[in-house]
């Protein structure tokens, strides 16, 4: 340890995204390659002399505690935790959330030394993993609602070599061993007698640590959502999500320093017949155990819809990924997107 193929991957991984904008103390670590990043883990960030970086991955991260604080970080797995390297923006975030993030005086504010905040999740206090649709990002879950990070990769891929990571550094854990499962048919196992509903597909690991994925059904309660929000779509039957994505909505600031843009999360749907943007809560859903009452929000809120008829072009960038589209839309002014204007034009 550390192997040149290891070596090689993390410094293959250690890019911060391009449309992201980091401290520079992040710019510091997306600077570090090979053993010079290696020695940076055991130097500034691991806990035990003996653990060894595994994975190294950048992600946008929530907190249970701030759902509403999507905040860039360099997300370090080891053989003994989790460790999220954050932005410093967080912290200004948090700076009136003492009893989360402990604050100290530091007079560093002016100086060419740049600090960055750590969280860590220790792997023995893991309980569940959950993976979003279409492993567009992922949930790790603690003991407690400060023990409760989404990871949101917006990219399968990301999200798949971290499960894969995280299921092989668990399996080096030694953990006393689950009493054998006494076998059960199909329906006991899944199906839930009182509601006839099926549960998610669950996946206990060795360590006893769950993997929770979306099952088939989940996907028809976001399709049963979308049919609410296009007004007089009668036949659900003839509905199909063509693609979810997470993506960003770019808000041009005119008049700021730089021009800059605005990124706005947001779940984008594309239907057969509308492309809907929603707000969506990647953090707070399904309920963790010790919730005491449902989450403020829904899961899901509409934030804009159109028709795809009413699609006039679309434009595309020449930088590399990740892409950037603009839809042109040719709707009326003024008119709510979302009417049934045949009643108004053809009604008595």
């Amino acid at each position: 340890y550390p192997s040149e193929f290891l070596l090689q991957k993390i410094t293959e991984e250690n890019q911060i995204p391009l449309h992201i904008h980091v401290s520079l103390s992040l710019q510091y670590v997306a600077g570090l390659k090979g053993n010079a990043l290696v020695e940076f883990f055991h130097n500034n960030i691991a806990e035990v002399e003996n653990e060894e970086l595994r994975h190294l991955m950048w992600s946008s991260v929530l907190f249970y505690k701030s759902p509403d604080v999507e905040v860039m970080a360099c997300v370090l797995l080891s053989t003994k935790a989790i460790y999220f390297l954050l932005d410093d923006a967080l912290i200004r975030a948090h700076e009136h959330q003492t009893d989360f993030w402990i604050q100290e005086s530091s007079d560093c504010e002016n100086s060419s030394f740049h600090l960055s905040c750590c969280f860590v999740l220790k792997l023995n206090d893991l309980q569940s993993v959950n993976v979003g649709l279409f492993d567009q990002y992922f949930r790790i879950t603690g003991h407690s609602a400060d023990h409760i990070v989404a990871c949101l990769t917006r990219d399968s891929y990301n999200t798949h070599a971290f499960i894969q990571q995280l299921m092989a550094v668990l399996s080096l854990l030694a953990r006393t061993p689950s009493p054998e499962p006494v076998d059960k048919d199909f329906y006991s196992e899944f199906g839930n007698k009182n509601t006839g509903k099926m549960d998610n597909y669950e996946l206990i690991h060795s360590s006893r640590v769950k993997f929770i994925y979306p099952n088939e059904e989940e996907i028809g309660d976001l399709a049963f959502l979308v049919a609410e929000k296009m007004d007089g779509l009668s036949n659900l039957q003839s509905l199909n999500i063509l693609l979810y994505v997470l993506a960003f909505q770019v808000n041009h600031v005119e008049g700021s320093v730089s021009n800059r843009n605005l990124l706005q999360p947001k779940t984008l749907i594309l239907t057969s017949s509308d492309l809907f943007l929603f707000d969506e809560d990647y953090i707070s859903y399904p309920l963790p155990e010790f919730a005491k009452e449902p989450p403020k929000k829904d899961k899901y809120q509409l934030a804009d819809g159109r028709r795809i008829r009413d699609l006039d072009r679309v434009l595309m960038g020449y930088q590399t990924y990740p892409q950037a589209l603009t839809f042109v839309f040719d709707d009326v002014q003024n008119q709510d997107l979302m009417q049934n204007l045949t009643l108004d034009h053809f009604g008595e």
